[in-house]
């Protein structure tokens, strides 16, 4: 059974091919695993060293422009000193089948790599050969082992490979992009990588100060692209500072650029993606975009496309401009949201660029839900503008695109959408009316019940802004849609950002005399419940607080205030909170015995004379004496409530 060699080799060659030689390459083709290795380690010492020998192998065919598909498919015979084999080799030579084959122990595959490595410093014709049967994938991928003997033996022979001057240009960069496309997927939001990369030196020179290099302007435009994108990764992971200057000078500027008109769309998309992620969370880098080379104004241009034609020779542009549209709007409406995450003036900046609020809205509808997800990504920067919120906003009536997204959307979407909806519910939104009386209570009621833990922050956190002064049906129409069951596990929800703003909604409820007293007479024995367990429970500081500030409210209504007096359980808890070691919670606990006493108010006396005989009084003389002025202050102003 005999199959044909894809390049027969001459006799003539073959006739210096000593046995020795043949004896090397027969081994690889054993059985026995143990033996395979051997005959690599056998021949790795006998080239060493030895281009006579090391051109030998490769002609007898140690690495031959073979091709295999499996091991079992393999068989040779021997006739006349020529090996035939049947089957084709799919993976280049026998070596670096054996490189390859995860079944090869990783001593073996090692032991190749090494052969392979110093065949490759052998003649320029030696790396021709290697680099015929494709040695470069196999070697990079030999980079994903976990062994790092393996990675070490890879690396050496592909730095010798890329040394050679037979090996092509394009080759280098293509496997110089392939590698900073590696870094930059490594780098991305991973600290501890991004950490050791900034400290690898090569050649003297620091991994980052190589890719600075890479980003100047003669660089190609891919390789300029993908360093920024390291320099990013490794910036927002902590490893760069922002305010370097390979960030300032280098970095950004350079993402700048990309976004300008004489770049693909292609790389307008990624260079405005890259620097929206780079400015995210830094005021300095977002004021320092804004005013480089006019990009508020640059990234108006991202909604233009597709350009109207007319000539029937544009319709290849045309189709090019479609494909790329979406991902445009998408990529301005981010770099727009991360430059006006801060600043109020670059927000007045953006808005006032050309119809820029009607785009928003337009994005709040498109079909693509990444482009939605920006443009609600872009409002909510927006939105936290005071005077935006009062002008801007009321003129084109974000709020109905907005309620009509929150009504069926990805969670994704809905995420940003309601955070968005709790700055348009805030007291000087001229929005927050309009928003009520569209059903929004329903909805955020919701949303409180949602298995998404963002979705119920932002549910409870638009609550909370919507009973801030708000009227009394308004209150009501929240409790009721919350219903006592959904507060009281809002209250036991074990995040407590979540905790924190259904406390804060009710301190919002229980505001004004009336109001205080109106829902307590419906609500209030679920409510001081609730205020027991929080207060008995393993909670921080800012927790009890808030809730000792719900019951100083509490005390402040004219009729609701006999709830506590009439619970000596509640009684006993302030009292004790009054010489806490923690200030603010002796501090929140005196509003409470301050509201409680105060003598201009009906039965006052009867409650001072129950909070003596418990001993406030006496706590009250002791904290007058208090080091801190807050709590001296508000003492001393309680004492007099007995002494009037």
């Amino acid at each position: 059974m005999a199959c044909v060699l894809e390049a027969p080799l001459r006799m003539s060659v073959l006739s210096e091919v000593t046995a020795s030689s043949r004896h090397y390459v027969d081994r690889l083709f054993d059985l026995d695993p143990q033996k395979v290795l051997q005959g690599v380690i056998d021949m790795k010492n006998a080239v060493i060293g030895n281009n006579k020998q090391k051109a030998n192998l490769i002609v007898l065919g140690a690495v031959p422009s073979l091709k295999v598909s499996t091991r079992k498919e393999f068989s040779c015979w021997r006739s006349s000193g020529i090996v035939k084999w049947k089957g084709l080799m799919n993976g280049g030579n026998w070596l670096l089948y054996l490189l390859q084959q995860e079944t090869s122990s990783t001593e073996l595959r090692t032991e190749c790599a090494v052969v392979l490595g110093s065949l490759a410093m052998g003649t320029e014709n030696n790396v021709k050969s290697l680099l015929d049967c494709h040695i470069i994938p196999a070697l990079l991928q030999g980079l994903l082992s976990p062994d790092l003997k393996f990675i070490e033996a890879c690396l050496r022979c592909l730095r010798t490979i890329f040394i050679s001057p037979v090996t092509p240009e394009d080759l280098l960069y293509t496997v110089r992009m392939q590698a900073l496309k590696c870094f930059s997927v490594l780098a991305f939001e991973n600290p501890q990588v991004s950490m050791t990369l900034v400290n690898v030196s090569v050649d003297g020179e620091l991994l980052p100060q190589i890719f600075v290099k890479m980003l100047q302007r003669d660089k190609p435009i891919e390789m300029q692209l993908t360093s920024a994108k390291c320099l990013t990764s490794m910036c927002r992971a902590g490893a760069i500072r922002t305010d370097d200057s390979c960030i300032v000078l280098k970095t950004l500027p350079c993402l700048v650029r990309m976004c300008s008109k004489e770049r693909l769309l292609e790389e307008r998309v990624e260079g405005a993606e890259t620097l929206a992620y780079l400015i995210e969370t830094d005021v300095e880098l977002q004021r320092i975009a804004s005013i480089t080379d006019h990009l508020i104004v640059m990234l108006a241009d991202y909604f233009k496309y597709p350009s109207s034609v007319s000539a029937i020779t544009d319709i290849k542009r045309l189709d090019h401009d479609l494909k790329h549209a979406h991902e445009l709007r998408q990529a301005a409406f981010k770099l727009y949201a991360s430059l006006g995450a801060n600043d109020e003036d670059i927000r007045k900046k953006i808005i006032e660029t050309e119809n820029m609020m009607d785009r928003i809205v337009n994005g709040l509808s498109e079909s693509s839900i990444k482009v939605r997800l920006a443009a609600v990504r872009c409002l909510h920067s927006l939105s936290r503008s005071v005077q935006q919120l009062r002008t801007s906003f009321q003129d084109h009536a974000v709020w109905k695109p907005l309620m009509k997204v929150l009504q069926n959307a990805p969670n994704e979407i809905l995420v940003v959408a309601s955070s968005t909806l709790c700055n348009l519910l805030l007291e000087f939104s001229p929005s927050k009316e309009p928003i009520l009386e569209s059903g929004a209570i329903e909805l955020l009621c919701s949303l409180t019940q949602s298995e998404n833990l963002a979705l119920r922050v932002n549910g409870i956190w638009a609550l909370m802004n919507m009973a801030f002064q708000a009227e009394q049906k308004i209150k009501s129409d929240i409790l009721r849609g919350l219903s006592t069951e959904q507060l009281f596990q809002l209250l036991s929800d074990s995040d407590v950002n979540v905790l924190m703003k259904t406390l804060g909604l009710l301190r919002n409820l229980l505001s004004t005399r009336p109001h205080i007293d109106h829902i307590m007479s419906t609500h209030g024995k679920q409510i001081m419940q609730a205020v027991t367990l929080i207060l008995e429970g393993e909670h921080n500081i800012e927790v009890k607080e808030q809730t000792l500030c719900i019951l100083a409210n509490i005390a402040d209504g004219t009729t609701a205030k006999e709830l506590i007096m009439t619970n000596d359980d509640i009684l006993q808890k302030i009292k004790y909170y009054m010489s806490h070691s923690n200030a603010k919670l002796q501090l929140a606990a005196m509003f409470c015995i301050s509201n409680l006493i105060w003598n201009e108010e009906e039965g006052s006396q009867e409650r001072q004379d129950k909070l003596r005989d418990m001993g406030i009084v006496d706590i009250l003389h002791k904290l007058s004496q208090s080091s801190d002025p807050n709590l001296c202050d508000k003492a001393k102003t309680a004492l007099q409530q007995y002494l009037a």
